[in-house]
């Protein structure tokens, strides 16, 4: 009797041990898979540095994400704050990034401006290219365009609200142009639903199909900083601070300039 009561002693022991162990494994697995969400013209860059990061740091997992700055689809990084999504690391336009901030769902001190990024065209593969070296040629590039296409973000906003007023060819442009939700404009211009198109250069460039023209010239250019923060109720910020410390680090420069950005690299 006393040998039975013992051995159920043992088996009690053993399955409690085992019990626990299987319900901290995700606990541990959980604190080392870091969620982080990048926005369309940091995309490529992320997607290789991330890879880089987790062979640098065993035993981390950065789980890529992807979502525009702004705008209404449901996977736009407002959005997905607002429907709780336990996210860790934001990459984004700094304005539409600072907006969150404000809003407290962003951690202003882990504000790190990772890149810039510049405004350009494409036409698809094989069309006649117009020339962008001036603000006349650039008129003159709109205006010929049968079909034009620029995204719902921060290029996007900027060419509908400001740039087509300043060239005095908005209600021309308008009318044969459109916004261009989540897609990256370099798809429609591939697909030839558009003949010419405008957004970023990071966004621009891993299309296959089109022919960057080149970006607008400086006096109508418009820079967009993107910036890395953490959100505020990540429960892996230690993690995710040693993130944003490597995609700021000097050793992200090259990835960060072959993507078309210019980097700000610490």
């Amino acid at each position: 009797m006393q040998r039975q009561s013992s051995l159920l002693r043992r088996r009690f022991v053993l399955s409690a041990v085992m019990a626990a162990a299987i319900s901290t494994a995700p606990l541990a697995q959980a604190a080392d898979r870091l969620v982080a969400v990048s926005s369309g013209g940091f995309a490529e860059a992320f997607k290789e540095l991330a890879v880089r990061y987790e062979k640098d740091t065993p035993g981390v997992t950065v789980d890529r994400q992807f979502g525009p700055s702004m705008g209404e689809t449901k996977q736009a990084i407002p959005a997905r704050l607002a429907r709780g999504e336990p996210l860790d690391v934001l990459i984004m336009v700094g304005p539409a990034l600072d907006k969150l901030i404000e809003q407290g769902l962003v951690d202003g001190a882990t504000k790190v401006v990772l890149a810039d990024s510049y405004i350009a065209c494409a036409v698809p593969a094989g069309a006649a290219a117009p020339e962008l070296g001036t603000v006349d040629q650039v008129k003159a590039a709109f205006l010929s365009a049968p079909s034009i296409a620029w995204s719902d973000s921060a290029s996007g906003e900027y060419i509908q609200n400001v740039l087509l007023k300043r060239l005095g060819i908005e209600a021309e442009v308008k009318a044969k142009g459109r916004q261009i939700p989540a897609t990256p404009v370099g798809e429609i211009v591939a697909s030839r639903q558009a003949a010419f198109g405008c957004q970023q250069r990071s966004e621009l460039q891993p299309v296959k199909g089109i022919r960057i023209v080149g970006e607008l010239p400086a006096e109508l250019q418009k820079i967009t900083p993107y910036a890395a923060g953490i959100v505020a109720s990540s429960r892996h910020r230690a993690q995710a601070e040693a993130f944003i410390r490597y995609l700021a680090s000097g050793g992200s420069a090259e990835t960060l300039t072959r993507s078309g950005l210019h980097a700000r690299t610490r």
